[in-house]
């Protein structure tokens, strides 16, 4: 009897253990100090997300060729759920290994379990190929490609359309996602060259999970380099091989959790909206070591307060809230690199969280250099359909402007006494539109190029961003005169996009009344046919009239209104 006591003892400890509920994983490398007998230090930064305990579960073994002696230092939490509920956490680890650099090695982590997930998935496994040679291209070291996602994405079912994941290089290679996972979501699709995952149909309720390989590819043919110079590996040639090689491979698996449906999909109702300066997705910023690096993120969200920012990014980030009115939250991460982050691209995600629903995902890089980036004096106008900008040759001085360049080369800059002065129209010259929540963001740059022919650099590197921000809602008004019947018609511009409100006298709108005629006197009951158009160079964009209303005023909120279109 005591021994059947003493079993069911036993038995109960291990139930209620701890459960490890697999989140999902990242891995970047970079790297460091390549000393006089041919070994390169390699920094690897492994991030790893789950429920309690939030310690990473993966163990990193070599799996081929030499990996040298993989020193790991403590981790670090990165961000933990503050919903009261313990859902999710995820914590980083820095490991170091030297290595001779003469072969290409993988390391391997591996376990058990993902959380409780749709497609039944269990075990999981992580691998990354290094290659340590040095590059043709750029006299270093190949760099992985940078990505990370937050610990736990949430989608509300009916609102699932797009997930775009980061996809950096540092080096500038082409990134390739591959998914071997993707297979077991038939309502999914997937983008391997922007690593964007799409839906073609109504996904289940539940956690679905994805286990990606991202995979790096020189724009050009290169070689890869012994210490001495010797090239000891075949050319990566892109343009000889149907299937051409990567030059590293690191992992990014992660989940989506499906939620129930809600009534409304538009951003900053159900799901909170991110608004300017909240940087957009992919951006690169520039930290130094020792210096305080601060990024601002300000979500609204009018249906349900946003209580807290999911955050991915290096553990010793810090994080602080504040509530304004409007629905609005701001966050502030904080964060000062150390000299173990010298050369390193730190990527960071977040989303805004409510208790209900979540943000769209939005992930950035850091640079980390020794040094302050220096700064330039620029001016930037913004037209209806052009951006132009004037930088001041006084403050950047020793720059020649033949060595300055738009992001397409074709298009040319040019200079006064004072000023390197370039114009381009909105969708020219490399210009890239994004959407920032609540402007449409159209950004370039200038940069600095050399003779890539040359191993030596004489001129300091200039990289100059700049762009235009065109709010993407504005208000049109006209007004009428009930007691005669007379409807006076202006157009107004707002903003720097600008608009046109008319009437027509046919139902195809192909008969347009002269302004010069307003007021025009109509009688009750007539067909009055108005049309409302942006005016705008670029062929992508296209004009959403969201309400409208007829009021006594020009107040589109006065008490008495009478709607005419709602909500689209």
């Amino acid at each position: 009897m005591a021994h059947a006591a003493l079993l069911l003892l036993i038995s109960s400890t291990v139930f209620v253990g701890p459960a490890v509920s697999f989140y999902g994983a990242s891995m970047t490398f970079t790297p460091g100090n390549r000393y006089p007998d041919g070994t390169v230090e390699m920094h690897f930064y492994y991030r790893e997300s789950g429920k309690l305990p939030c310690d990473p579960q993966a163990s990193w073994v070599c799996d081929s060729g030499d990996c040298g002696v993989l020193t790991d230092a403590e981790p670090g939490i990165t961000d933990q759920d503050r919903s009261g509920q313990i859902l999710w956490c995820q914590s980083e680890r820095h490991m170091t290994t030297n290595v001779s650099g003469e072969e290409p090695f993988t390391l391997r982590g591996s376990g058990c379990c993902w959380a409780n997930n749709v497609n039944d998935v269990h075990e999981w496994m992580l691998r990354s190929l290094v290659d340590t040679g040095r590059r043709s291209d750029t006299g270093t070291t190949n760099r992985s490609p940078v990505s990370a996602t937050i610990p736990n994405i949430r989608v509300p079912q009916n609102c699932f359309q797009s997930l775009h994941l980061l996809v950096y290089d540092p080096d500038g290679d082409d990134v390739r996602c591959k998914c071997q996972s993707c297979h077991r979501h038939p309502n999914i699709l997937l983008d391997e060259d922007s690593c964007t995952l799409s839906s073609n149909g109504t996904l289940d309720l539940g956690l679905h999970v994805f286990e990606f390989t991202l995979e790096d590819y020189p724009a050009s043919n290169i070689t890869l380099m012994n210490g001495d110079g010797i090239s000891f590996r075949n050319p990566y040639n892109q343009t000889a091989s149907a299937n051409p090689a990567p030059l590293s491979q690191v992992p990014l698996q992660f989940g989506v959790e499906i939620q129930t449906p809600v009534h409304s999909c538009e951003p900053g109702v159900i799901r909170p909206s991110f608004l300017t300066p909240t940087p957009l997705h992919g951006d690169v910023q520039h930290a130094a070591v020792g210096c305080v690096h601060t990024i601002t993120i300000r979500a609204q969200s009018l249906g349900h307060s946003t209580f807290d920012f999911q955050v991915s990014g290096p553990w010793n980030m810090s994080k602080t809230l504040r509530n304004a009115s409007q629905g609005i939250t701001e966050a502030t991460l904080t964060w000062t690199p150390q000299e173990s982050d010298l050369h390193h691209h730190v990527p960071v995600c977040f989303a805004a969280e409510t208790i209900q629903s979540q943000s769209e995902m939005r992930c950035i890089v850091i640079a980390v250099a020794k040094l302050r980036v220096l700064s330039g004096e620029a001016e930037v106008f913004c037209e209806d359909n052009s951006i132009s900008i004037a930088v001041s040759k006084a403050s950047l001085k020793g720059i020649d402007q033949n060595w300055l360049q738009l992001r397409d080369p074709t298009c040319s800059l040019t200079s006064n006494d004072t000023h390197i002065l370039g114009t381009m129209s909105l969708n020219t010259c490399g210009t890239r539109m994004e959407d920032s929540g609540d402007f449409l963001v159209f950004k370039n740059e200038i940069n600095s190029f050399e003779d890539p022919n040359k191993v030596i650099t004489r001129r300091s590197q200039v990289k100059i961003g700049f762009s235009c921000q065109y709010p993407k809602v504005a208000s049109v008004s006209n007004h009428y005169t009930n007691k005669k019947s007379d409807y006076i018609f202006t157009e107004s511009s707002f903003g720097t996009f600008s608009y046109s409100f008319d009437i027509f006298t046919n139902n195809n709108f192909s008969s347009w009344v002269d302004p010069s005629l307003y007021p025009l006197e109509i009688n009750l009951m007539d067909m009055l046919y108005m049309g409302i158009a942006a005016h705008s160079a670029l062929p992508e964009v296209r004009i959403f009239v969201e309400s409208c209303r007829a009021t006594p005023d020009d107040n589109p909120y006065s008490a008495l209104f009478y709607d005419i279109i709602k909500e689209g």
